[in-house]
């Protein structure tokens, strides 16, 4: 995965922005849309794109662009470097190949404590009971 090429091809968009700012608000566009698409990338690998197809489904198009947008601050700038991050992370963190869980068996001492507890508990209750007259 390089990093480099994949910002060189992502494309950015301003739209005006709801939220704190009053007229300022109306009169610029601070928040920032960015879309990149997984599908013709450069900068990921063919098992890259298949895993970010299949973990990414809900968030990618039909067409396999990927859309983010953010608009917390008033500033463009910043937001454009929230986007930018934003989109870093979620790569970055679906790209990743998740290790195997190895199953494993608990020790006979593990097994033997459980069992010592559980005997333990039950006497403990079974001596709350009233006893039975036969």
């Amino acid at each position: 995965m390089d990093i480099e090429k994949i910002l060189s091809e992502v494309t950015f968009k301003a739209i005006k922005s709801s939220g704190p700012g009053g007229q300022h608000v109306n009169k610029t566009a601070s928040k920032v849309e960015i879309s990149f698409n997984v599908l013709t990338s450069e900068g990921l690998s063919e098992n890259e794109k298949e895993l970010l197809q299949k973990r990414l489904d809900s968030k990618l198009s039909l067409e396999g662009i990927l859309v983010l947008q953010c608009g917390e601050t008033r500033s463009q700038f910043r937001n454009k470097k929230l986007i930018i991050d934003r989109l870093v992370a979620l790569v970055t963190k679906n790209v990743k190949v998740k290790k195997v869980r190895k199953s494993t068996k608990p020790s006979k001492s593990v097994i033997e404590k459980r069992l010592k507890t559980k005997k333990e508990n039950a006497l403990k209750k079974a001596y709350r009971k009233p006893p039975k007259i036969d």
